[in-house]
């Protein structure tokens, strides 16, 4: 038997437990992870035990797998937000597939899974997370309520209290629903462009997505702002997908309207007169299609028109084809023509289709000259790259070789010290010059150990292309030595990544630094590459904090900034005929930080 002070200090440590496991009213705990959950069930709304769910992430790689229970249920919990694939399968059925399934923070998504021999189809709905509870029982009445199981309902008349419709009206269901929407305030500061894509610092921006008939996909996106310089700019995205034979095709149009200042006209064409607005249309198909249970390929093509000084048209076409080896890891081999593709392998699962959509809206095409006429730098890219996962560390390999064409890079000189074929960069005080067409080879090896769910840390290695000059200094100002002084080589850098995100507050932080063994050459590297992991010059560091949400207001906010190239690295010095120097950079430094709101 206890004694009366034991017992009365048992009683004291269960109030603690209590206390401890009581919801706090003054703060609420920000939820992080999300979660996919549901019930399979074949065509008479019987549910279905040893079924095989394969989860896939973004690149169609197998994530996790389960095999539902006596119940037909299967659970994936603690999902990182981003977009995820569901794969069902079971003998004597035909498979069921439903991709793009957004996990977002603090909500579950929750799939109804009809098997059938002929027509297997995936319904989906986010409720919020409850008490930990995913199948509550509220979701199982639905379930149970199936269009498979209630059919005589629709012959029921209608309650005393619902109005009758008025003749000559149907009721249906709306047009769009599940709408989304992004609103972003930015502004930046960057020394030089980039010669992967002229980023307008655009101050404000939005992007607008909604399901359309339930089975499609409507988004639309744009920005009307003044880029860094003051000069104004306007782009808008239209794009429509739809579910369509195991594959989710999409097709957008993209259309970017800039004005040149009179200092471009003054540099092209000697006097101040104005110069046509540079507009460009862009008219693309994405689509992905499942070959092989192992085996899937993502391809599309872009249609580009360029508009400034000349009517220049363009086709850019990409495939990426990923193999998986089971246990033994993936395979992937890319192709891509004409554009770069920096959204295939946009990495940051923080980022939601809304924001990579509104980043892809504001790369303009590298426009430069040669030759008193108008260029657009277009690359060809092969690519090979394996990568597999073992516990908790990931090993990648990469190989990759590309040709760039009338590659447009960033110079920055004194006025008058070049003579012709310089355009002045229209988003900084900078100039671009065509530095004419190279080839390069190079590889990379990484890898990723996490620590926990919170933290991660990369270390990679490679030999990448790279640019130098063959003379110091120049001895006329002719934009054809300049060019002829442009040599391609190689250059090996190793690079670290740490990122870190906060369990209390939702604070990301992604900072990498790259360690170079030369720096006699200006870092050009895979800027054609399809993968996610890319080596990226200098110092980077990359912040996202989400705002506690105002009860009373219908959005949340997050602060976003985005530091790249601290500390000016891969600037390349060049003498110029008179004793004068230029730069010669491929990657710039750059300041950029937003408000995003997002409904």
């Amino acid at each position: 038997m206890f004694s009366t002070r034991a017992h009365k200090t048992v009683t004291s440590l269960l109030m603690g437990v209590a206390c401890l496991a009581a919801p706090a009213w003054a703060v609420d705990p920000v939820k992080l992870a999300g979660a996919i959950t549901g019930m399979v069930s074949d065509s008479l709304g019987a549910s279905r035990m040893g079924a095989t769910v394969l989860l896939l992430n973004r690149q169609d790689r197998i994530f996790d797998k389960a095999i539902t229970d006596e119940r037909g249920e299967f659970r994936f919990l603690g999902l990182f937000p981003d977009l995820y694939s569901v794969k069902v399968t079971l003998a004597t059925f035909v498979p069921a597939i439903r991709r793009n399934i957004a996990v977002r923070a603090g909500l579950e998504s929750v799939l109804n899974v009809n098997l059938n021999s002929l027509f297997s189809t995936i319904e989906i709905t986010y409720p919020a997370i409850e008490n930990g509870n995913l199948m509550n029982d509220e979701w199982k009445w639905i379930l149970r309520g199936a269009a498979a199981t209630r059919p005589v309902l629709r012959f029921a008349d209608p309650p005393p209290w619902q109005p009758s419709p008025r003749p000559g009206h149907s009721e249906r269901s709306a047009v769009f629903s599940d709408m989304r929407g992004m609103l972003t305030v930015s502004a930046g500061q960057g020394t030089l462009a980039s010669a992967i894509g002229n980023q307008a610092e655009m101050g404000t921006a939005f992007a607008l997505a909604a399901s359309f008939l339930g089975t499609s996909q409507v988004q639309v996106s744009g920005n009307v702002a003044d880029s860094q310089s003051g000069i104004p700019a306007a782009a808008f995205r239209t794009s429509y997908s739809h579910a369509l034979a195991g594959g989710t095709p999409e097709v957008s149009v993209t259309m970017r309207q800039l004005y040149l200042p009179g200092r471009a006209s003054a540099a092209i064409t000697g006097n101040d007169s104005a110069l046509p607005l540079l507009r460009t249309m862009s008219a693309s198909l994405d689509d992905h299609a499942q070959i092989s249970d192992n085996a899937s390929l993502q391809y599309g093509f872009t249609l580009d028109s360029v508009s400034f000084l000349d009517h220049l048209n363009y086709y850019s076409p990409y495939a990426r084809l990923t193999y998986s080896l089971g246990d033994a890891g993936d395979l992937h081999f890319s192709f891509s023509s004409g554009n770069a593709r920096p959204d295939l392998g946009a990495g940051d699962a923080e980022s939601s289709d809304l924001e990579r959509d509104l980043n892809t809206l504001s790369l303009f095409p590298n426009v430069s000259l040669r030759g008193g006429r108008p260029e657009v730098q277009r690359g060809d890219e092969f690519e090979a790259a394996y990568e597999r996962k073992v516990g908790s560390r990931i090993f990648s390999l990469s190989a990759y070789h590309e040709t760039v064409t009338n590659a447009a890079l960033s110079l920055l000189a004194p006025a008058g010290a070049i003579v012709g074929d310089i355009l002045p960069d229209l988003f900084s005080n900078s100039s671009i010059f065509n530095a004419g067409n190279y080839q390069s080879n190079g590889y990379a090896a990484g890898i990723t150990q996490q620590f926990g769910d919170h933290v991660s840390a990369t270390f990679m290695y490679g030999s990448t292309g790279a640019l130098g000059t063959t003379a110091q200094s120049m001895v006329s100002n002719s934009p054809d030595e300049l060019r002829s002084m442009i040599r391609a080589g190689r250059r090996q850098a190793a690079i670290t990544r740490i990122s870190v995100t906060s369990p209390w507050s939702g604070t990301r932080i992604v900072a990498s630094y790259q360690f170079l063994a030369d720096n006699r050459w200006a870092m050009v590297g895979n800027i054609y590459s399809m993968e996610a992991m890319r080596l990226m010059p200098g110092l980077n560091i990359y912040i996202r904090q989400p705002i506690p949400r105002i009860p009373i207001l219908p959005w949340r906010m997050e602060a976003t900034a985005d530091l790249r190239n601290l500390l000016a690295q891969d600037y390349l010095p060049m003498g110029l005929a008179g004793g004068q120097t230029a730069l010669l950079i491929e990657t710039p430094r750059s300041v950029r930080g937003g408000l995003n709101f997002i409904f």
